[in-house]
């Protein structure tokens, strides 16, 4: 098990953000008036990787009509001090209280940090349950999960600086953990790649009343032994994939895509690519995410700050709403905002946001 006593601000390991580069290239945003919340974006104040509110603010000003938001564990933050298992909770008490700066409307209309998904490392077995209604009684109400990325693969791809052990999905004392979700209501968001959805569908068989998320369309990687076997991978993530969307339990997040783990190496061009680009190269993922799941249990997702090294947030969800172009109203209202909103039990009236 990690000690969190060395938990300090981390991030996912990403491509670096070059503002000179994104100032390359830019565009308009298609559809302005879609309402959008976005159900995963991270902050942090590491060295090199500085993104709080205000950045992620000035982003959201950039263009779109972002509403509201939803903060994913990054690991940063954490109390030096206390029972191990209860250290995460600095993440939570951190982002509780930029989102209560969001939520008094001090800094403009969207409601960043609206929903909080944290981290309880659920191999803290029986303790974990006293740890998820800790973070739950620190969230004022937005607490809605947690994450725990299990992204391991044996030849070391470098897909997340958790430095999650092997088999964490089937870990028994990870599962004890993890039964103590649905008791309190509580989602998982699992971050993996390709080669472990066998081991997330048999966690969503296991565990059939608890609502599971996978990120970023299941990572299919293309870097390491993957490099220049994309077809190859995609055929087999397509097959996986297609048999987890069979668990009715277990929703998709279509995003993540401008990470260097995808190997797509859409950041290595002397300018950014423009979302036409983006779009044509991710709609077979997406478009096999969608047929497989449904508008009702998929999502777009902005990952920022992390996607940020490939394309700036206009040109992302523009590259989004292309790849919805040919849905219904009701089905685009869904991917890039209903789904979510559904998921994460976010009650947007309540919260005093208006659509």
């Amino acid at each position: 098990m990690s000690d969190s006593s060395t938990a300090r601000p981390v991030v996912e390991d990403f491509l670096p953000v070059r503002a000179d580069w994104l100032a390359r290239y830019s565009e308009p945003e298609l559809e302005p008036n879609l309402p959008i919340v976005d159900p995963h974006h991270h902050l942090m104040d590491a060295p090199g990787h500085r993104y709080m509110l205000p950045e992620f603010l000035a982003d959201a000003a950039s263009g779109h009509r972002l509403i509201a938001s939803l903060f994913v564990e990054c690991r940063v933050f954490y109390r030096p001090y206390g029972p191990q298992h209860l250290r995460s909770l600095g993440e939570t008490e951190f982002v509780n209280g930029v989102a209560a700066l969001a939520a008094s409307g001090t800094y403009g209309r969207v409601r960043a940090c609206a929903g909080i998904i944290g981290n309880v490392d659920l191999r803290f077995g029986e303790l974990a349950g006293e740890a998820l209604a800790a973070h739950v009684a620190a969230a004022g109400g937005r607490f809605r999960g947690i994450r725990n990325v299990a992204a391991w693969h044996k030849d070391d791809i470098k897909a997340t600086t958790a430095n999650p052990p092997p088999g964490l999905l089937r870990d028994p004392a990870f599962r004890r953990g993890f039964a103590h979700l649905a008791k309190l209501g509580l989602t998982f968001d699992a971050w993996i790649l390709h080669t472990q959805l066998a081991d997330l569908i048999d966690l969503a068989r296991a565990f059939p009343d608890t609502t599971i998320i996978c990120d970023h369309i299941g990572g299919p990687a293309g870097i390491g032994p993957y490099a220049g076997r994309l077809d190859e991978v995609f055929a087999e993530w397509r097959e996986s994939m297609r048999e987890l969307a069979r668990c009715p339990n277990v929703n998709v997040k279509l995003g993540g895509m401008g990470m260097h783990v995808m190997g797509f190496g859409l950041h290595a061009g002397e300018r950014p690519a423009s979302s036409q680009v983006l779009a044509d190269t991710w709609k077979p993922y997406v478009d096999t995410c969608i047929d497989a799941f449904g508008p009702a249990r998929a999502m777009f997702e902005s990952n920022f700050p992390v996607d940020k090294g490939t394309c700036s947030w206009v040109v992302l969800w523009n590259a989004f709403k292309r790849l919805a172009d040919g849905c219904s109203v009701a089905e685009k209202r869904a991917l890039f905002m209903d789904t979510a909103c559904r998921v994460y039990g976010l009650d947007l009236a309540a919260a005093g946001i208006e659509v």
